[in-house]
């Protein structure tokens, strides 16, 4: 029984994690945390935490704060590289946990558990890199540098979508500056991040370092926000939440980096090679169900390829099985909770009203072994164009919109032509065509010949336009986020003793 389990019954009952103890909520209230792809399997029971235990989460922090801070960087740095070892060990537990609350399959749950790792592990040895920089003085005798130094308490607001990788992409760059952290993962993924607790106090992370509570954003994530010991907050979710988060932190001055929207497009030209581009837009599109705010959701395509491209879209979204992410042989998993099964579907009766044409896919299904589940076939409209809502609206489910163009500047103007600017791709074999689209594309990561959908943990994540506010993720960047800069004067002519000393 893991040791975050309070209770033996059917439904293993958890409890938030404050200050190095596993701590029972407030309000003595928990939620069942149930599978999408069966709404009858119970992952356990997780607490419906108030501002009470979030203000508890806070104090531990700041409690635990002097000592960590003060422990040199590449100390964090062992303390991060055994929990690698720990989530190594464990990685088949968690992604079970994973596959179970999210409902990607096991081996989309195994993969995102591995990036985390590396998340980890990158960061590990930033405790040997804290970066500031030696510059020269217009003073004599004047030595200058700069410092990075944690804020202090930091709070992680995180979603359900990828529970293991993106709470390590925050959690691992704030531990290794120097913060101490209090965690608020989505209420549809506790488990995870539960997990997550237990192997940063397994890998030894000092009490109150790393706290965790679970419950409503309302109690919870809005304490976070409003607290006046918390000095950055670092979030991921939706744009009418992340933009509300930033005005409520804006108010007290508090650092905010939120990554929020995207609606990714594929441009796919005539000289394209279709043997890679159509399998890399499937696996961009459906993976994960969809639901990856780098989610191929747009195929911009030039019409001397587009009867070809849109043939094989079609017979690659049918040949998907759609299933529990567990069972083997299964391409794609439900979607996360009935909420966004319904915003699927009602795009779907969208995207008809506008005109466009549904090709296939587009239903729940609910036969047999599927009827406890929160499943969707995936969808393929074509005569989508850029002022549809299809076109525009970030969907979060596994629908792709073809938009069929005469050349490249017309499919720069179609991929560009939305409020976010996150992830693009081009499939071409003319390389200064795709430096064309390097250059000119709105967003913040491009793909050449590649799907839109991926990260690397030396590598800066994150978008333009509406997609983001703050900071990069992952990388140096994501380590600078959770730092404030020093400026140091040393007129060291001042330091020298004048006097004998005998």
């Amino acid at each position: 029984m893991s040791t975050a389990a309070a209770s033996k019954s059917e439904a293993k009952r958890y409890n938030n994690f404050i200050g190095g103890e596993w701590v029972a909520p407030s309000t003595g209230n928990y939620a069942p945390n149930r599978s999408p792809a069966n709404i009858d399997d119970i992952v356990g029971e997780y607490p419906s935490s108030a501002a009470k235990d979030a203000n508890e989460a806070v104090a531990a922090a700041k409690a635990a704060f002097p000592e960590w801070s003060g422990m040199p960087g590449p100390a964090r740095g062992r303390i991060l590289w055994k929990a690698v070892e720990i989530f190594r060990q464990r990685i088949d537990e968690i992604a079970r946990c994973l596959c179970r609350e999210e409902g990607k399959t096991l081996a989309e749950s195994k993969g995102e558990i591995n990036k985390g790792i590396a998340l980890f592990e990158f960061y590990s040895g930033e405790g040997f890199r804290l970066h500031g920089k030696t510059l020269p003085s217009e003073m004599k005798q004047t030595f200058t540098y700069t410092l990075r130094q944690p804020m202090g308490v930091v709070a992680l607001i995180t979603p359900w979508n990828f529970p293991f990788a993106i709470p390590a992409w925050k959690t691992a760059p704030a531990l290794i500056t120097g913060n101490t952290v209090v965690m608020k993962p989505a209420s549809n993924t506790p488990g995870t991040a539960t997990l997550i607790a237990e192997v940063l106090q397994q890998a030894g992370l000092p009490k109150g370092v790393f706290n965790l509570v679970t419950g409503p954003g309302g109690a919870v994530g809005n304490t976070l926000v409003d607290h006046p010991e918390v000095r950055a907050i670092s979030f991921t979710g939706s744009n009418e939440i992340g933009v509300a988060l930033n005005v409520r932190a804006a108010k007290r001055g508090v650092k905010v980096t939120a990554e929020m929207g995207g609606k990714n497009p594929v441009v796919v030209l005539d000289d394209a090679d279709l043997e890679l581009a159509v399998p890399g837009i499937l696996n961009g599109a459906f993976g994960s169900t969809g639901q990856r705010c780098t989610a191929t959701s747009r195929v911009v395509v030039q019409k001397g390829v587009a009867p070809q491209v849109i043939e094989r879209l079609v017979a690659g979204a049918k040949k998907l099985k759609v299933g529990n992410g567990l069972e083997t042989g299964i391409d794609m998993g439900p979607a996360v909770d009935e909420s966004q099964l319904k915003t699927d579907l009602d795009y779907i009766e969208i995207g008809k009203g506008e005109g466009a044409k549904l090709l296939c896919g587009g239903k729940r299904l609910q036969e047999g072994a599927l009827a406890k589940g929160y499943y969707f076939e995936p969808a393929v409209f074509t005569g989508v164009k850029p002022g549809m809502r299809l076109h525009q609206e970030e969907i979060f489910g596994p629908v792709i919109s073809v938009v069929e163009v005469g050349d490249f500047e017309e499919a720069l103007h179609a991929a560009n032509h939305v409020d976010f600017g996150l992830s693009a791709s081009i499939y071409t074999r003319d390389a200064n065509t795709a430096m064309k689209f390097v250059e000119r594309s709105e967003v913040g990561m491009v793909h050449v010949n590649n799907p839109t959908v991926g990260g690397e943990a030396q590598l800066p994540f994150g978008g333009w336009k509406s997609t983001g506010v703050g900071e990069r993720e992952m990388a140096e960047e994501g380590a600078e986020f959770f730092t404030q800069l020093k400026t140091v004067f040393f007129d060291y002519t001042g330091a020298v003793r004048t006097t004998k000393n005998y």
